[in-house]
């Protein structure tokens, strides 16, 4: 991963991490929790690629496993949000460039699901029954819902800033800086040829003049 891309994940990360335990954890929602840190994984993976989006979600994953209050062991998020920054990445378009909100949206509600099912499913493995009492059905559906909800707020933000802070030119494209650079260029071009034009006719004035005095001075002399 490159330095920029590094410096913004980590600050990204750390960012999402202290609202997710001292502002939504704390909201006592009915089902789930707000998952504000899978959504920083998601779009940055979704513009970094599959490799970098994995790396991100483990890092991610084991803060949020060192972080208080955690009650469960170290490296089970960790894993889960590794592969899914892994899965999320592999949604990146060849031209970076998502058409619509459709596919965000899908890779959102796919891995709020499936980051609920693998945490339990790696609890199960390891003794954890909390899901079990809590009610899977009831975690799936709330984590799906508030997920949906907040990623219209959060995803387009990380996937813009990403961009930008790759120095990716599909930043200024979306933005109309593309257009407006394109437009600058092309009416540069313009300019140059017709004063290319413009010095050609000066040029062939100039030779005309010069001719002309040379016969009148020729016939004076005459």
């Amino acid at each position: 991963m490159r330095v920029n891309r590094m410096l913004l994940s980590a600050t990204l990360v750390v960012v999402a991490l202290v609202i997710q335990v001292s502002v939504l954890a704390r909201l006592q929602l009915p089902g789930a929790v707000p998952d504000l840190l899978l959504l920083t994984v998601l779009g940055l993976a979704m513009v970094y690629g599959h490799v970098a989006g994995a790396f991100v979600g483990f890092g991610a994953g084991l803060l949020a496993d060192l972080a208080p209050p955690a009650d469960h062991a170290a490296g089970r998020y960790a894993l889960v949000l590794c592969v899914i920054g892994y899965l999320a990445g592999l949604a990146k378009p060849e031209n970076g460039r998502m058409r619509s909100a459709t596919v965000p949206m899908l890779v959102v509600v796919a891995a709020a699901i499936g980051s609920t099912l693998l945490y339990a499913g790696v609890g199960a493995l390891v003794g954890d029954t909390a899901a079990r009492h809590v009610g899977l059905g009831s975690l799936l559906f709330s984590a799906a819902v508030y997920d949906l909800l907040l990623a219209p707020f959060t995803v387009p933000f990380i996937m813009a800033l990403a961009r930008r802070a790759d120095n990716d030119p599909l930043a200024d494209t979306q933005s109309g800086g593309g257009d407006v650079a394109s437009g600058w260029i092309s009416s540069g071009g313009t300019g140059l040829r017709i004063g290319s034009q413009r010095g050609g006719f000066r040029m062939k004035a100039a030779k005309s003049r010069a001719a002309k005095a040379g016969r009148i001075k020729g016939v004076k002399r005459l």
